[in-house]
Parts: C-alpha cells; structure tokens; sequence
C-alpha cells in the first residue's frame, strides 16, 4: 500500500473518511494503548517507523502521512483555516478507527500541530511530545517571545519564503547532489541530522521526502507580493502558508485554556539549524548575515526566536496549571529520533508510562 518500503512490523493501510482518504502507518497490537505520531514537513510517516517499532508492550503505533503529504489522497489545504484542516482530519481519522483517547507525538511541523490539537481536543490526548516543533506563533514573520509580528501583512512567512528550487526538485523526483543550495538530499543530509551522519534508510527516507505533494496550492502554497521586506507575504493555500502566523488565529490562547491540561514532554537536539534561534531557513537569519539584501535591521525583523517562543509558551501553560519537561539530545539535529533512536526512546517511554 505504502509508495515507499516499509520495515518488517509495520503496516500499511488507507483509511477512508468523511473527509479524506488517509494513509496510516501502524505497528503494535490492534488493542494496545494508541500512539498518534504526526511528521514534519517535507516527510512522511514513513520517518516515525524505528521509533513506533520501539514502542513498549502493549502500545499501539498510529502514523499518518498529513494532508498533502504521504500517500494520503491529494486534497488542497485552506491556509486560512491555519491548522483546521490537519486537525478535523485527523479527529476524523481517530473517530473512524474507534480510538478515543490516545498518546500524541509529532515533529517539526507536526509539533506545532500537537499544540493545535491540545487546545482542539485536550479531553482526548493522554500526553503530548513535542520533538524540535515549529513555534506555535507561526513559521517566519514573528518576533519577540510572544510572536509579534514584523508587519501588519506578516511579510516573511507563508509560501514565497520557500526557495523555490527545492518543491520543483521534489516534484521532478531528484535524487541527486547537483544542487548544493536546494537539492532534497543535500537539505535532507545537511539540516535534518548533524553531518556527517547518514541513517542507514537514506534513500527510504528520501523517497519519503519526495511525495510531498508539489504545487501553487499545494507546497509550498501561494503568496502575494508585500511592500514589506522581504516583499512576500502569505497567500490562500499550501502548508507553509497554513503555518504562517496570519493563520494562527487563537490557537495560542485555546492551548493555554486547555482543560484538562495534559503533560507536555519537549525533546530537541541541539545542533537544529531548522527550528532555532537563529534558524537559517528565517529570513530575520538570513538578513542580519547579509545573505538577503535590504534587510531592515533587528528592530523591524530580527531573528524568530522560534525555541525562545516554545519555551515562553510552555512556561505560561504550567503558569496556567499544566506541566512539561524539556530535554536537549546533544550531537543531534532536526531529527533526534533518526539520529539517535534509543536515546531519544529512553526519553519518551517515560511519557508514555
């Protein structure tokens, strides 16, 4: 069923629902406790195999690819929903396979879509791990600790932020290293893991990449044009603009206000070049390193402090009343879990005990 080879214990289904036909990943018995795995983006659930075959006795494993990812059918995401799309997917998904209450994990930008399902769900989630997420205030565009944004139009986020090389590279399926600024493999082998390690799924793993679905309203999404540096600003469609702080909408207050509140685990490696405070894919970066010319100084669009932004959030949600753990995986980058498996499951079979 899956496009790309799955491990021996991993199964492979499409899972038809009201809304979407939904490929799923699973391992573990039919019965045990479900674990709901939720990938980043420019993946797959094909990245959360080592890890759901780790789980312990008795748990279930849940991985599915996200609209406009995966094998999952190829439906457009409404950026102006912000998250809802992913989100009423995947309470669908849940509600179709009888699963009511689960333990919930996701990376990257499938962090950032735990946050939006805790303050959609809370009642449903057991515990939630976040795993080098994507700020709550949006991708780009923010600054502050409280993710203000630069300008009114939230220039710098959205679609047009997306080197435009990378998501035509994807769709012309190049397994190459010609390009050393937007070849998949190049920005897979450089940022997603601290070089010079290479999992042993290398090629797996690319062709996980590569069925991210490609288009103007698909990835990376549309834009508009902004009077505002860097002179884009995000458009109607595409997961980049879905994640773009115009879209946030109320997610941050609604994830506060959770009830019940459930503990929150964050686990980051600390070589990420991705999610950061100097985040080398954040235009404020880029800018101040003179890599983007007429970058308007740090009082206008400095640097998103994308990790500095979780941490504010998740010291206000224990403020609130919840509770949450943060563990820094040394030698690691974007994707700990690939890079060191049975380290990072050391920390989060805790969660789940």
């Amino acid at each position: 069923m899956s496009s790309v080879p799955t491990l021996d214990g991993i199964d492979s289904k499409m899972v038809e629902t009201s809304r979407i036909k939904t490929h799923v990943l699973f391992s573990g018995p039919a019965d045990g406790a479900p674990v709901l795995f939720l990938h980043g983006n420019a993946s797959s659930a094909t990245f959360w195999e080592e890890i759901m075959l780790m789980l312990p006795e008795g748990y279930r494993g849940l991985a599915p690819d996200l609209r406009g990812y995966g094998d999952t059918e190829d439906k457009v995401i409404d950026a102006e929903r912000g998250m809802g799309d992913w989100i009423d997917d995947l309470a669908d998904l849940l509600d179709t396979l009888a699963v009511q209450k689960f333990h919930l994990i996701g990376h990257s930008m499938g962090g950032t879509l735990v946050f939006g399902m805790v303050a959609a769900h809370p009642e449903r989630v057991l515990s939630a791990t976040v795993v080098n997420p994507g700020s709550i205030f949006g991708f780009g565009g923010s600054k502050g600790v409280d993710g203000q944004p630069c300008y009114e139009d939230f220039a710098g986020s959205g679609g047009g932020i997306v080197n435009p090389d990378f998501p035509r590279l994807i769709g012309e399926g190049d397994r190459s290293s010609d390009n050393p600024q937007a070849s998949p493999r190049v920005v897979m082998n450089s940022f997603y893991w601290k070089p010079p390690f290479v999992p042993e799924r290398e090629e797996d793993l690319l062709s996980s990449l590569l069925t991210e679905k490609i288009g103007a309203d698909r990835y990376p999404g549309d834009m508009v044009p902004s009077g505002n540096w860097p002179n884009v600003a995000p458009g109607r469609f595409g997961p980049i603009n879905a994640i773009s702080p115009k879209y946030v909408g109320d997610s941050v207050e609604k994830f506060l206000a959770a009830e019940p509140k459930p503990f929150v685990l964050w686990i980051r490696g600390e070589a990420d070049q991705i999610v950061s405070d100097t985040s080398l894919f954040d235009f404020g970066t880029l800018g101040q390193m003179g890599l983007v010319p007429g970058w308007p100084g740090l009082d206008v669009y400095p640097p998103q402090p994308m990790v500095s932004q979780t941490r504010y959030l998740l010291e206000s949600y224990k403020a609130k009343g919840g509770d949450f753990e943060e563990f820094v995986m040394a030698d690691t980058a974007h994707t700990p879990f690939v890079e060191k498996p049975q380290e990072f499951m050391d920390i989060f079979k805790k969660v789940l005990a």
